[in-house]
Protein backbone atom coordinates (compact mmCIF):
# COMPACT_ATOMS: atom_id res chain seq x y z
CA UNK A 1 0.00 0.00 0.00
CA UNK A 2 1.31 3.45 -0.64
CA UNK A 3 1.97 5.85 1.99
CA UNK A 4 -0.25 8.19 0.05
CA UNK A 5 -4.08 8.09 0.66
CA UNK A 6 -7.15 9.63 -1.26
CA UNK A 7 -8.91 10.58 1.87
CA UNK A 8 -6.66 12.66 4.07
CA UNK A 9 -7.51 13.01 7.56
CA UNK A 10 -9.10 15.91 8.46
CA UNK A 11 -7.27 17.02 11.84
CA UNK A 12 -7.74 21.04 13.33
CA UNK A 13 -7.12 22.22 16.27
CA UNK A 14 -10.67 21.75 17.31
CA UNK A 15 -11.05 18.18 16.55
CA UNK A 16 -7.39 17.88 18.61
CA UNK A 17 -9.12 19.33 21.28
CA UNK A 18 -12.09 16.97 21.32
CA UNK A 19 -10.05 14.22 21.28
CA UNK A 20 -8.00 15.46 24.71
CA UNK A 21 -10.87 16.12 26.21
CA UNK A 22 -13.43 13.16 25.17
CA UNK A 23 -10.49 10.45 25.13
CA UNK A 24 -11.44 8.98 21.85
CA UNK A 25 -12.23 10.29 17.99
CA UNK A 26 -13.49 9.55 14.82
CA UNK A 27 -12.38 9.47 11.59
CA UNK A 28 -14.76 9.26 8.66
CA UNK A 29 -12.97 7.45 5.27
CA UNK A 30 -9.87 6.95 6.55
CA UNK A 31 -9.63 4.20 3.64
CA UNK A 32 -11.48 4.52 0.69
CA UNK A 33 -13.05 1.78 -0.70
CA UNK A 34 -10.58 0.66 -2.83
CA UNK A 35 -8.15 0.60 -0.59
CA UNK A 36 -10.46 -1.17 2.37
CA UNK A 37 -10.85 -3.81 -0.74
CA UNK A 38 -6.78 -4.50 -0.75
CA UNK A 39 -6.60 -4.49 3.31
CA UNK A 40 -9.19 -7.18 3.57
CA UNK A 41 -7.46 -9.01 0.39
CA UNK A 42 -4.28 -8.56 2.40
CA UNK A 43 -5.76 -10.20 5.57
CA UNK A 44 -7.27 -13.05 3.99
CA UNK A 45 -3.73 -14.38 2.13
CA UNK A 46 -2.07 -13.41 5.46
CA UNK A 47 -4.61 -15.67 7.23
CA UNK A 48 -4.18 -18.47 4.41
CA UNK A 49 0.03 -18.09 4.72
CA UNK A 50 1.63 -16.61 7.53
CA UNK A 51 -0.91 -17.76 10.14
CA UNK A 52 0.57 -21.93 9.74
CA UNK A 53 3.82 -20.33 10.02
CA UNK A 54 3.84 -17.46 13.21
CA UNK A 55 3.90 -18.57 16.64
CA UNK A 56 0.69 -19.66 18.27
CA UNK A 57 0.94 -17.13 20.96
CA UNK A 58 -0.01 -14.44 18.26
CA UNK A 59 -3.27 -16.59 17.26
CA UNK A 60 -6.39 -16.40 19.26
CA UNK A 61 -9.46 -18.88 18.04
CA UNK A 62 -12.55 -18.73 20.08
CA UNK A 63 -12.49 -22.30 19.27
CA UNK A 64 -9.18 -23.96 19.04
CA UNK A 65 -11.07 -26.72 16.53
CA UNK A 66 -12.15 -24.43 14.13
CA UNK A 67 -10.41 -21.87 12.16
CA UNK A 68 -13.67 -20.04 11.21
CA UNK A 69 -13.20 -18.87 15.08
CA UNK A 70 -10.48 -16.60 14.23
CA UNK A 71 -10.37 -13.81 16.95
CA UNK A 72 -7.14 -12.29 16.96
CA UNK A 73 -3.72 -11.83 15.66
CA UNK A 74 -0.87 -10.37 16.98
CA UNK A 75 2.33 -7.98 15.47
CA UNK A 76 1.16 -8.67 12.26
CA UNK A 77 4.07 -5.82 10.76
CA UNK A 78 6.78 -8.29 12.06
CA UNK A 79 5.92 -11.11 9.51
CA UNK A 80 4.61 -9.22 6.41
CA UNK A 81 6.04 -6.01 5.18
CA UNK A 82 2.56 -4.95 3.55
CA UNK A 83 1.46 -4.29 7.28
CA UNK A 84 4.45 -2.82 8.28
CA UNK A 85 4.09 -0.33 5.55
CA UNK A 86 0.71 0.35 6.52
CA UNK A 87 1.44 0.74 9.82
CA UNK A 88 4.42 3.22 9.19
CA UNK A 89 2.21 5.17 7.28
CA UNK A 90 -1.02 7.58 7.58
CA UNK A 91 -1.93 5.54 11.04
CA UNK A 92 1.76 6.85 11.91
CA UNK A 93 1.58 10.48 10.82
CA UNK A 94 -1.87 10.13 12.71
CA UNK A 95 -0.67 9.49 16.01
CA UNK A 96 2.21 11.45 16.11
CA UNK A 97 -0.36 14.34 14.96
CA UNK A 98 -2.47 13.50 18.10
CA UNK A 99 0.30 12.94 21.10
CA UNK A 100 2.74 15.73 19.96
CA UNK A 101 5.66 13.74 19.62
CA UNK A 102 7.56 11.36 18.05
CA UNK A 103 5.90 7.73 18.35
CA UNK A 104 6.90 3.78 18.55
CA UNK A 105 5.27 1.30 16.21
CA UNK A 106 4.42 -1.24 19.00
CA UNK A 107 1.18 -3.69 17.61
CA UNK A 108 -0.51 -3.75 14.94
CA UNK A 109 -3.61 -6.59 15.50
CA UNK A 110 -6.38 -8.20 13.37
CA UNK A 111 -9.73 -8.65 15.54
CA UNK A 112 -12.83 -10.78 14.41
CA UNK A 113 -15.84 -11.14 16.20
CA UNK A 114 -17.83 -13.99 14.00
CA UNK A 115 -21.58 -14.02 14.03
CA UNK A 116 -23.28 -15.51 16.59
CA UNK A 117 -20.03 -16.75 18.31
CA UNK A 118 -17.88 -13.25 18.55
CA UNK A 119 -17.53 -12.68 22.31
CA UNK A 120 -18.24 -9.70 24.11
CA UNK A 121 -14.89 -7.51 24.82
CA UNK A 122 -15.09 -6.63 28.62
CA UNK A 123 -14.56 -2.99 29.86
CA UNK A 124 -10.89 -1.90 30.05
CA UNK A 125 -8.43 0.37 29.31
CA UNK A 126 -4.94 -0.36 27.01
CA UNK A 127 -2.80 1.10 29.41
CA UNK A 128 -2.89 -1.62 32.07
CA UNK A 129 -1.07 -3.78 29.65
CA UNK A 130 0.92 -1.15 28.67
CA UNK A 131 2.50 -0.46 32.30
CA UNK A 132 4.04 2.54 30.48
CA UNK A 133 5.66 5.82 32.15
CA UNK A 134 3.97 8.05 31.77
CA UNK A 135 0.58 6.48 29.96
CA UNK A 136 1.32 8.44 26.65
CA UNK A 137 0.00 6.53 24.11
CA UNK A 138 -2.95 5.87 22.05
CA UNK A 139 -4.59 2.55 20.10
CA UNK A 140 -6.46 2.88 16.63
CA UNK A 141 -9.35 0.78 15.68
CA UNK A 142 -10.00 0.33 11.80
CA UNK A 143 -13.28 -1.16 10.69
CA UNK A 144 -13.25 -3.24 7.82
CA UNK A 145 -16.78 -4.09 7.73
CA UNK A 146 -19.75 -1.75 9.09
CA UNK A 147 -19.80 -1.77 13.08
CA UNK A 148 -23.19 -1.16 15.22
CA UNK A 149 -24.43 -2.23 18.08
CA UNK A 150 -26.04 -5.56 16.68
CA UNK A 151 -22.52 -6.88 15.35
CA UNK A 152 -20.43 -5.12 18.16
CA UNK A 153 -19.24 -1.92 17.86
CA UNK A 154 -16.65 -0.18 20.04
CA UNK A 155 -18.28 1.86 23.42
CA UNK A 156 -16.30 4.28 24.73
CA UNK A 157 -16.65 6.34 27.96
CA UNK A 158 -16.38 10.00 27.39
CA UNK A 159 -13.89 11.41 29.34
CA UNK A 160 -12.51 8.50 31.56
CA UNK A 161 -9.14 8.80 30.16
CA UNK A 162 -8.91 12.30 32.57
CA UNK A 163 -10.25 9.77 35.84
CA UNK A 164 -6.77 7.74 35.76
CA UNK A 165 -6.39 4.11 35.78
CA UNK A 166 -9.16 2.24 37.48
CA UNK A 167 -8.50 -1.57 38.93
CA UNK A 168 -8.59 -4.69 36.63
CA UNK A 169 -9.20 -8.49 37.69
CA UNK A 170 -9.00 -11.67 35.23
CA UNK A 171 -11.85 -11.53 33.28
CA UNK A 172 -11.75 -15.32 31.73
CA UNK A 173 -11.74 -13.41 27.76
CA UNK A 174 -9.02 -15.02 25.66
CA UNK A 175 -7.08 -11.73 24.19
CA UNK A 176 -8.18 -9.53 26.91
CA UNK A 177 -7.29 -11.37 30.11
CA UNK A 178 -7.86 -8.17 32.24
CA UNK A 179 -10.94 -6.15 33.14
CA UNK A 180 -11.71 -3.21 35.20
CA UNK A 181 -13.70 -5.26 37.65
CA UNK A 182 -15.85 -1.90 39.52
CA UNK A 183 -17.41 -0.92 36.13
CA UNK A 184 -20.96 0.24 35.76
CA UNK A 185 -21.13 3.14 38.21
CA UNK A 186 -23.52 5.88 37.00
CA UNK A 187 -20.23 7.99 36.16
CA UNK A 188 -19.69 4.93 33.96
CA UNK A 189 -23.41 4.44 32.67
CA UNK A 190 -23.29 8.52 31.75
CA UNK A 191 -20.99 8.60 29.59
CA UNK A 192 -21.40 5.37 27.69
CA UNK A 193 -21.05 6.25 24.09
CA UNK A 194 -21.45 3.47 21.13
CA UNK A 195 -19.81 4.84 18.54
CA UNK A 196 -20.61 3.05 15.17
CA UNK A 197 -18.34 3.31 12.53
CA UNK A 198 -18.53 2.24 8.36
CA UNK A 199 -15.83 0.52 6.50
CA UNK A 200 -12.97 2.43 6.43
CA UNK A 201 -13.61 4.09 9.03
CA UNK A 202 -10.84 5.01 11.76
CA UNK A 203 -11.83 5.66 15.76
CA UNK A 204 -8.17 6.48 17.64
CA UNK A 205 -8.55 6.25 21.74
CA UNK A 206 -6.43 7.28 24.60
CA UNK A 207 -4.66 4.20 26.33
CA UNK A 208 -6.47 5.22 29.59
CA UNK A 209 -9.66 5.86 27.78
CA UNK A 210 -12.08 3.03 28.68
CA UNK A 211 -13.47 0.64 26.26
CA UNK A 212 -16.01 -2.00 25.50
CA UNK A 213 -17.81 -4.31 22.92
CA UNK A 214 -20.55 -6.56 22.95
CA UNK A 215 -21.08 -9.65 21.24
CA UNK A 216 -21.72 -10.02 17.64
CA UNK A 217 -25.37 -10.88 17.51
CA UNK A 218 -26.09 -10.51 14.07
CA UNK A 219 -27.04 -13.99 12.09
CA UNK A 220 -24.65 -13.57 9.49
CA UNK A 221 -22.58 -10.31 9.74
CA UNK A 222 -18.82 -10.11 10.56
CA UNK A 223 -16.88 -7.97 12.01
CA UNK A 224 -13.69 -7.43 11.13
CA UNK A 225 -10.65 -4.76 12.38
CA UNK A 226 -7.04 -3.86 12.32
CA UNK A 227 -5.60 -2.35 15.59
CA UNK A 228 -2.56 0.10 15.83
CA UNK A 229 -0.78 0.75 19.18
CA UNK A 230 1.52 3.58 19.38
CA UNK A 231 3.58 4.61 21.98
CA UNK A 232 5.02 7.96 22.42
CA UNK A 233 8.62 8.51 22.12
CA UNK A 234 8.40 10.57 25.62
CA UNK A 235 6.89 7.14 27.52
CA UNK A 236 9.06 4.36 29.26
CA UNK A 237 8.03 0.73 29.63
CA UNK A 238 8.35 -0.19 33.41
CA UNK A 239 9.82 -3.79 33.10
CA UNK A 240 9.20 -4.07 37.19
CA UNK A 241 5.50 -3.44 36.53
CA UNK A 242 5.35 -5.93 33.38
CA UNK A 243 7.60 -8.55 35.39
CA UNK A 244 5.17 -8.26 38.40
CA UNK A 245 1.35 -7.95 35.95
CA UNK A 246 2.86 -11.29 34.14
CA UNK A 247 3.38 -12.95 37.37
CA UNK A 248 0.50 -12.10 38.90
CA UNK A 249 -1.77 -13.16 35.84
CA UNK A 250 0.04 -16.53 35.90
CA UNK A 251 -1.46 -16.76 39.39
CA UNK A 252 -4.35 -15.50 38.49
CA UNK A 253 -4.44 -18.50 35.62
CA UNK A 254 -3.43 -20.72 37.99
CA UNK A 255 -6.14 -20.24 41.00
CA UNK A 256 -8.90 -21.05 37.69
CA UNK A 257 -7.59 -24.43 36.74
Amino acid sequence: MRNEHSNDFELTGNRISKYQEEGYLLFPSFLNKSEVHECKQRVDNYIEKAVPEIPGTEVFYEDKNDNASLKQLQRMHEHDPWFHDLFNGKPKQLAQELLGTDVITKNLQYFNKPPKTGNATPPHQDGYYFKLDPPKALTMWLALNDADEENGCVRYVKGSHLKGMREHALTGTLGFSQGISDYGNEDDRLNEMPTPASEGDLIAHDSLTIHFAGKNLSNDRPRKALGFIFYSSDAKENSLEINKYQEELKGQQRGKT
